[in-house]
């Protein structure tokens, strides 16, 4: 028997919608692969006019993945950008697919995950997002610190103890605050409870940083 297919295209402006041709090339792309690689396409499903933002305000990506993973065969999209807004959201659904022993075929990219070859290469491209996503991080980490240490902004509200100078960049110390912290550390060198420490400050007329005793 023939594995089943089922298609899934999107566009996402409503001019695309209503012209109907970059709808009808993603499928025309599909059916071809279809045929050239043995499977029956059971169906395609359509979301038109509507963005890549969320899998789960997509109705007709959400049939298709409901379709594929019952029929246990293969989802084909016209490329991944079709399917997910990220590389992130396309490694989340094919591991969904996965999971229901499904695959996951992308034309413009040339993924398939029916073979080991395809499977292969859709792990390094998981490995590759996820060293990005740790790049990003640690570049970021490491922004936040030279800031930090430079004394300039890097949240809404300064930090206890501080404030922001006139052009709202850098870090002035708040002596009253400054103090605060310390008979903090003190209290708490004593034994005293976060609970106590807040009953001591209240009673001192002590405010948080936003006003409040």
């Amino acid at each position: 028997t023939m594995k089943m297919a089922i298609g899934y295209v999107r566009v996402s402006t409503a001019g695309q919608a209503t012209e109907g041709v970059s709808l009808e090339a993603q499928e025309a792309k599909i059916r071809a692969w279809c045929l050239a690689s043995g499977f029956a396409l059971a169906a395609v499903h359509v979301d038109a006019g509507l963005s890549g933002g969320r899998a789960d305000n997509r109705p007709a990506l959400q049939a298709a993945l409901s379709a594929v993973a019952k029929c246990k065969g293969v989802l084909v999209v016209y490329s991944l950008s079709r399917l997910a807004r990220s590389t992130k959201d396309a490694i989340g659904i094919a591991e969904r697919l996965e999971k229901a022993d499904a695959d996951l075929v992308s034309l413009s990219e040339r993924l398939d995950t029916t073979s080991a070859a395809g499977r292969m290469i859709f792990r390094m491209l998981a490995v590759l997002a996820e060293f990005e996503r740790d790049q990003i991080a640690e570049r970021t980490k490491g922004a936040m610190a030279h800031l930090r240490a430079n004394g300039k902004r890097i949240s809404r509200h300064a930090p206890y103890g501080s404030a922001f100078d006139a052009e709202g960049e850098n870090l002035v110390t708040v002596p009253a605050e400054k103090e605060a912290i310390a008979l903090m550390r003190r209290l708490r060198a004593d034994g005293l409870t976060l609970e106590g420490i807040a009953r001591e400050l209240e009673a001192r007329g002590i405010p948080s940083k936003l006003g409040a005793t």
